[in-house]
């Protein structure tokens, strides 16, 4: 009974310890993603007040745990009885990461004026209108950069068990999750802990000027991964394209693949953002 009950702890050690290293194996290929994932949220969880900067935050975080949640099981299934959806769906998740990326420069070169005179209470039904679609943007973005860490973890271990299949990538998404939005926490709370640290000295000495430089470096990280979170959206999409879409392997084969990555994400993002105008016009147009 005894030896039963420590051959069975002996099979759980050595499972672990496959998972281990698979995981880390996984986690080396999902670095880059994972990189991306943490610009492109850290930019979609900044620009609320200070007052609601955490509750957004974990309301995305919320959401990106749901998303796992679904994509981890759905991902094994698709893998094992219809492999060939997996790179269907990761194409058309693509098409919506070159689509918002490059929505945001239109929007930012093309609809940058605001209406001058507009009433405060249109001001606060806005604002949480915007807040509330902004979640919703930041959820739906994870979604799709969550496929794309799961398949590529669970590529990292096709040959292995499917007990260590679904315990890799079940970690690998786990961690990633909690990796991302707790770094994510830490810089949109970086002027509070530079405040305090300023009140805490009486605004003199080393720590006084560590707060001040925290308090005043916060603005310059926002803006800097709003630019970040945007090129990555190209970037991982026209990466996706890339190594999904058998035809573009054959196109500028020399060129840097970061380079090709890139056209291939604003190319297909500007394609897409013509035809959603050219299809909200012909509705208007319908509409009228």
């Amino acid at each position: 009974m005894a030896s039963g009950f420590f051959a069975i702890l002996d099979d759980i050690g050595a499972l672990m310890d496959d998972v281990a290293v698979t995981a880390k194996v996984a986690a080396k290929k999902t670095a880059g993603i994972l990189g991306d994932d943490l610009a492109v949220n850290a930019e979609k969880s900044t620009g609320f007040l200070s007052s609601r900067e955490l509750p957004v935050l974990w309301a995305i975080t919320k959401g990106s745990l749901v998303n796992k949640l679904i994509i981890v099981p759905i991902a094994l299934l698709l893998n094992f009885f219809f492999p060939v959806a997996i790179k269907m769906i990761l194409v058309l998740g693509g098409l919506y990461l070159a689509y918002e990326g490059v929505e945001k420069v239109v929007e930012y070169f093309f609809h940058r004026s605001k209406p001058a005179h507009v009433e405060a209470k249109e001001i606060i039904q806005n604002d949480e209108t915007a807040e509330k679609a902004k979640i919703r943007s930041a959820i739906i973005t994870d979604f799709i950069l969550s496929i794309e860490i799961v398949i590529i973890a669970l590529g990292s271990v096709l040959d292995e068990t499917l007990t260590v299949q679904i315990l890799t990538v079940s970690l690998i998404a786990l961690l990633a999750t909690i990796g991302v939005y707790g770094i994510v926490a830490l810089i949109v709370r970086m002027d509070d802990a530079g405040y305090r640290l300023v009140k805490a000295s009486g605004d003199k000495g080393i720590l006084s000027s560590v707060g001040k430089t925290l308090v005043k470096s916060l603005p310059i990280i926002i803006k800097t991964l709003s630019i970040v979170g945007t090129v990555a959206l190209i970037l991982v999409s026209g990466g996706i394209f890339a190594h999904n879409i058998a035809f573009m392997h054959h196109i500028f084969p020399s060129f840097p693949s970061i380079l090709r990555e890139f056209a291939f994400g604003l190319i297909i993002g500007l394609a897409s953002v013509l035809v959603v105008m050219a299809i909200k016009k012909l509705l208007a147009i319908i509409r009228r």
